[in-house]
């Protein structure tokens, strides 16, 4: 799922412009005031029509929490006036330092927003692979999905300075060549059916999912080692770089003595 984050004036409008000419499935998610309440004290509320729309209010949802929540259903999310959000953002009026796109007001052509979007790195999570390799045309002969998530730890001992992030950068073309590969050879052993791979760039931080790799197989034996295989020879023959952030000092993993 692409995700664009709409700030500045007019960008629920342009949201709505934006719908109908993006290919596939899209979500759109609005800010809330703050004093925006259920009638309910339970932790979450939702009605469900019986033609399967629903509307749903609760409490204690990050917007990461929701984007990864809808990346197994939807092509494309449109978030509207969230400011501070580490995310691809295109900016009405005021330019921002890091924008995609700055548009002039929420009226002016949407082309330079719709290639900008062509370029978004998609957002993948750990059940949107699940949910693709549960589709795959050899599901049926499958009896097994084993799964291995990457994620930010903070400290290896209780003494070690805490990580407070990890920046990530791919040697574009060759890191997805190379993964391809892996792949490839992965799914040609017997009983493997299909091996999904995705590893995160850019600044992630405490607790944050770094890499997945997903294996439907046969039979478990076959997951398990593919899998184990799979990351180990991700991190070994993939050129995807680490630079390290902790409390004391900042460095590039492969720098380091």
């Amino acid at each position: 799922m692409k995700t664009l984050n709409l700030v500045g004036p007019g960008a629920v409008d342009l949201a709505d412009r934006l719908v109908p000419r993006l290919d596939g499935r899209v979500a759109t998610v609005e800010t809330l005031p703050e004093t925006a309440a259920r009638d309910t004290d339970a932790g979450a509320a939702y009605g469900l029509s019986a033609d399967g729309s629903w509307i749903g209010a609760g409490d204690g949802h990050t917007l990461s929490d929701l984007l990864d929540s809808l990346v197994p259903d939807f092509d494309y999310a449109l978030t509207a006036g969230f400011d501070a959000a580490r995310l691809p953002t295109v900016a009405i009026g005021d330019a921002a330092a890091d924008a995609l796109v700055t548009l002039p007001d929420a009226d002016a052509t949407l082309d330079p927003v719709l290639d900008a979007a062509a370029d978004v790195e998609p957002r993948v999570t750990l059940e949107s692979l699940v949910q693709r390799a549960k589709a795959s045309p050899l599901a049926e002969r499958s009896g097994a999905i084993a799964t291995f998530t990457g994620r930010v730890r903070v400290k290896d001992s209780e003494n070690d300075a805490r990580t407070t992030q990890l920046a990530f950068e791919k040697y574009e073309g060759v890191a997805a060549d190379r993964m391809r590969t892996i792949r490839e050879e992965l799914e040609a052993r017997d009983g493997v059916f299909e091996v999904l791979m995705h590893h995160r760039t850019g600044v992630l931080r405490e607790g944050e999912d770094i890499v997945f790799v997903v294996v439907l197989a046969g039979h478990r034996t076959e997951a398990f080692r593919a899998v184990e295989d799979g990351i180990n020879r991700l991190k070994d023959e993939v050129p995807i770089f680490k630079k390290e952030s902790t409390e004391e000092a900042e460095f590039w993993i492969h720098e380091r003595p």
